[in-house]
């Protein structure tokens, strides 16, 4: 696929201020400071289209961006960040949730990862979340660029050997790195695969 435009949409407080639900939808979502909005940027060839921020925690809205007239890529609020009130991050956690099972025009999200740690508690019970409620998902590792082979194919393994434990199957994986682009063909292949399976006369 061939990103052609990428423009801002809105941004959204919660599901019910979101876009109509005429067009596929894929999101992202991550641990805070994970690298998804350089990702973002590095998938539609726009640097300045999702701020980017050295500040955790800084996406506190459904950022909704259209791509190509025909499909919308969705940046959601980081979570895992400490330093936010209780209060906060409970409203954050319930405007995610409610937009992932309540928009139904969301054909995959992209659970972000950075490939430099080891398995996290908020992306394992992010992960049992998405399984438990059959959600279709996909791991994205991230800042793949700042290890070497063996470290890479070590913390990889972690995840899988985590993910056994619970699933039979393992979700679809993906590699990335926003600096030298790679995963950015898998990703967006991904989403050009899965379009033609949305059909807008199913939802009401």
């Amino acid at each position: 696929m061939i990103i052609q435009s990428a423009n801002f949409v809105k941004s959204s407080a919660n599901y019910l201020q979101c876009p109509p639900m005429d067009k596929p939808e894929y999101a992202f979502i991550g641990r805070s400071n994970v690298g998804k909005s350089s990702l973002i940027n590095a998938i539609t060839n726009n640097r300045k289209l999702a701020k980017t921020s050295g500040t955790p925690g800084k996406t506190q809205l459904i950022n909704h961006f259209l791509i190509n007239e025909d499909w919308f890529l969705v940046d959601l609020p980081g979570y895992g960040y400490a330093r936010i009130s209780k209060v906060i991050r409970e409203k954050w956690e319930k405007m995610i949730m409610d937009y992932l099972f309540k928009r139904l025009n969301l054909m995959n999200t992209f659970i972000l990862v950075d490939s430099r740690h080891e398995p996290q508690k908020n992306d394992m019970e992010l992960f049992q979340n998405y399984g438990a409620n059959q959600l279709p998902f996909t791991i994205v590792f991230t800042k793949t660029d700042k290890l070497n082979k063996n470290q890479l194919s070590k913390n990889i393994s972690a995840y899988k050997k985590e993910l056994f434990k619970q699933w039979e199957e393992l979700p679809p994986m993906i590699l990335s790195s926003a600096v030298d682009k790679k995963g950015i063909d898998e990703i967006l292949d991904s989403i050009d695969n899965s379009k033609s399976m949305f059909n807008p006369n199913l939802i009401n």
